[in-house]
């Protein structure tokens, strides 16, 4: 290769000029100027032995592919770099080439890994923290290793959703080369048994996304409802076979849409390439569930209702630790929720709201009678307010806790007729579970025999009680509108708080682009 020309015996003014060089260009970056600085300034990129060949050729390549992870071409400057190798002549340019192949590797290690974007700079609902690897310890591996194509190649996710999203891509981008699913439905909505030109529309429209056969049919006929069925299965709607207003909507969705997404979730992938735990829990907000996993199998699962899409009752994005579950539990109103909904309502009528007690900092309870609510502000207002265990609790009769600083947390409710709902966005944030005893059963069955029995055993006693958990369970609230099931079949769901569209633009504006539309 052109560039161990320079390096066919060097002279010691060569070596030196190198060595100046490296240090100049590096020395804006503390990482880099630490690692050159600890191995004497030797080149890792541009020695003239095969190990420096096998990591120029690995990156160039993976620098190359950046488009298969939905990264920007643009950040890592191919032609610019290539030009810069091609036109070193002294060994002072060598010296630029090299901490220029660095920073290249550097740039692309982090973004491969743990995504281009900072979340928290994207909306201030995801709050996630993202697991960023040491910089210096990325070059230092690379250094050591006797493979350096696999070590690149190892840099990415390594789970199977990953590889799953990544495998959607390309079939998006060549149903997009195809022209996608062809022309969209006209029609607001359309039921069994009807016919005529809609009809054929939506069959057509079906038939070229995967769920009917060709047939000549111009009926909605139980072919059709079947394939209704299992597109809105596939997309998280109510799978009636009706092809309503919302149905129709989605499967006018255009590839190009879709593909959006899976380049959305394949850096939310990354943002969240960590240890999951053995057994976690995880909470798709767009996908309103929330599962057990247990090494790497779905084994429970139930509905949820999530925050309402309002600026301060969306739910967050983190992981945390689930440590114990409170049975039979009080519920303590938010200081937002007391001001901002209950003093209005007390200044009214100081009976309102009569389910819940009035303590004042001493925790007795304020006897409303001799309370005069309507001298309170929001800012002064100087009790708390606690709704006692019952079966009518806002919580329910269990809440499951893994403490944060959002005050966040998976309960059971009252409300159970929210969870027919399609869209089931009505909380003030935390997770409302369709089925908290059963998910409590599947908690507590590894630290008893009887796990109903159990739980029952507490819930009976009208106490209430901290149930730890011997095993605490790590929590993943996350947000995915593409996904892939384990039986690899890509699923889709709505942009319920708009946060894939931003994250979409901020990538756009990183440089990243649809394959099959590039310029």
């Amino acid at each position: 290769m052109f560039l161990c020309l320079l390096w066919t015996g060097p002279s010691s003014a060569q070596v030196t000029a190198f060595k100046q060089a490296v240090a100049e260009a590096a020395s804006s970056d503390a990482d880099l100027a630490d690692f050159y600085r600890v191995r004497g300034y030797d080149p890792l990129w541009t020695g003239n032995d095969r190990m420096h060949e096998e990591r120029r050729v690995a990156l160039m390549r993976a620098l190359t592919d950046v488009d298969l992870h939905g990264l920007s071409p643009a950040r890592y400057n191919m032609a610019a770099l290539r030009q810069q190798m091609e036109t070193a002549r002294t060994t002072r340019d060598l010296g630029l080439v090299e901490v220029a192949l660095s920073k290249a590797f550097l740039q692309y290690a982090r973004d491969v890994q743990t995504g281009m974007l900072v979340p928290s700079r994207i909306d201030g609902g995801i709050v996630r923290q993202v697991s960023y690897r040491d910089r210096a310890q990325y070059l230092t591996d690379l250094a050591d290793t006797e493979t350096p194509r696999a070590f690149i190649q190892s840099l990415p996710p390594a789970s199977a959703q990953y590889r799953a999203l990544m495998k959607e891509k390309l079939r998006l981008e060549g149903l997009l080369e195809q022209g996608g699913w062809g022309p969209t439905v006209a029609l607001s909505s359309v039921k069994p048994g009807e016919t005529g030109a809609g009809v054929v529309a939506l069959r057509n429209r079906l038939i070229n996304m995967g769920y009917m056969r060709r047939s000549a049919s111009r009926t909605y006929d139980s072919d059709m409802q079947d394939a209704i069925r299992r597109f809105q299965f596939d997309n998280g709607l109510a799978e009636d076979g009706v092809a309503g207003q919302g149905t129709i909507n989605e499967i006018n969705v255009s590839v190009q849409q879709r593909l959006k997404s899976v380049i959305v979730a394949m850096e939310r992938e990354r943002w969240l390439n960590m240890d999951l735990g053995d057994r976690h829990i995880l909470v798709n907000l767009t996908d309103f569930t929330a599962k057990i996993v247990d090494n790497g199998r779905v084994t429970f699962r139930t509905r949820s209702v999530i925050g309402k899409n309002t600026s301060d009752r969306r739910t967050p994005e983190f992981s945390d630790v689930m440590e114990f579950m409170v049975i039979n539990p009080s519920w303590y109103v938010p200081r937002s929720i007391v001001t901002k909904e209950y003093l209005p309502m007390l200044r009214n009528n100081p009976n309102a709201v009569s389910h819940i007690e009035i303590t004042d900092s001493r925790g007795r309870r304020v006897n409303r009678a001799n309370a005069n609510f309507s001298q309170y502000s929001a800012r002064n207002f100087p009790y708390s307010m606690r709704q006692p265990p019952s079966k009518q609790n806002a919580l329910g009769l269990v809440k499951f806790m893994f403490p944060n600083k959002y005050n966040i947390y998976l309960h059971d409710t009252p409300s159970k007729s929210l969870f027919d709902r399609e869209v089931r966005a009505f909380s003030h944030g935390c997770i409302r579970l369709a089925d908290p005893f059963d998910f409590a059963y599947a908690l507590l069955s590894l630290q008893t025999d009887d796990p109903k029995g159990e739980f029952h055993r507490v819930l009976n006693s009208g106490r209430e009680t901290k149930v730890t958990l011997d095993q605490p369970v790590p929590v993943h609230l996350i947000y995915r509108t593409a996904l892939v099931d384990e039986k690899g079949r890509a699923e889709y769901r709505r942009d319920v708080y708009g946060r894939d569209a931003k994250i979409w633009k901020a990538l756009e504006n990183a440089g990243v682009t649809l394959a099959a539309v590039q310029g």
